[in-house]
């Protein structure tokens, strides 16, 4: 339980590092003619349990997801909304990401511990999304441009919505897919 408790202690005040800030989730909506859209700043969510951990990926969830041990579902997953992450780019405008976290760090941000992340199917709808350090265990299904893989197994296959999505995916050296990388319309 005490490692459990530094575990917890240690990837969220790594987020906090990160950038997440300490502001609680706030989802404003902006409506332009004919638009409506959601803009969220959030703070880390940090978990064990299945159930929060699909929760937490929905579009009122948290900019990045942290998992703190192996966490296995029999749901379908869908990982959506547009959220800020607390940072600005060089013209100071805040920037989207969304984080799906399989691991924990030190406060050197060296990884400490890689979870598995077990589901029939994950489907990518929040821009600038990643999967990190850590392997999820299913097929994924990719609706954006800018789906990325930081040094992450999926252990299974990944299908793109269309051509712009394959052309849009990245995965650095150390990540892999073990099936196919295929446009599935």
């Amino acid at each position: 339980m005490k490692i459990k408790a530094i575990l917890l202690s240690t990837v969220m005040a790594a987020a906090l590092l990160a950038g997440c800030g300490s502001k609680e989730a706030t989802t404003t909506k902006t409506t332009e003619p004919a638009k409506t859209t959601t803009d969220a700043v959030a703070s880390a969510s940090v978990t064990d349990k299945a159930d929060v951990f699909a929760k937490t990926l929905g579009k009122d969830g948290k900019w990045i997801i942290a998992a703190t041990k192996d966490i296995t579902t029999d749901k379908e997953l869908v990982l959506e909304g547009e959220f800020k992450n607390g940072k600005k780019d060089a013209a100071g405008k805040e920037t989207l990401q969304r984080k799906i976290a399989l691991y924990t760090q030190d406060e050197n941000r060296k990884v400490t511990a890689r979870f598995t992340l077990t589901a029939p199917k994950l489907t990518i709808k929040s821009p600038v999304a990643s999967i990190q350090h850590g392997t999820f265990k299913g097929d994924v299904y990719v609706e954006t441009a800018d789906f990325q893989l930081v040094d992450a197994t999926v252990d299974g296959n990944i299908y793109f919505k269309d051509d712009a999505a394959k052309a849009g995916f990245k995965m650095d050296a150390t990540s892999k897919v073990t099936g196919k990388q295929e446009v599935k319309k």
